[in-house]
């Protein structure tokens, strides 16, 4: 099963709630990235809309930085963002 983050497995499960959609999004964007912050890029980017996603998984597989830019979590102050739209990790 690909890896991703409780906090954002909630997220995808909530954002994408249809039935099995979740476990596809979750292996699309851990195909993207190990990363946490740029697997939350392509989720919040989306807003739960699939053709969304895999233009931002495009998008991030040309230049990841990009999907960090659209999504707003290119500046330092990604982590209380992260958090604000996850909730805390741990």
């Amino acid at each position: 099963m690909a890896i991703v983050s409780q906090r954002l497995r909630r997220r995808i499960e909530r954002d994408f709630p249809e039935p099995g959609s979740a476990n596809g999004v979750i292996a699309m964007v851990s195909a993207v990235s190990e990363s946490e912050r740029i697997q939350a890029a392509l989720v919040l980017w989306t807003g739960g809309d699939h053709e969304r996603l895999r233009q931002a998984r495009d998008l991030a597989l040309l230049d990841w930085r990009d999907a960090l830019v659209t999504a707003d979590l290119a500046d330092e102050g990604w982590p209380a963002r992260l958090d604000a739209e996850l909730g805390p990790e741990g």
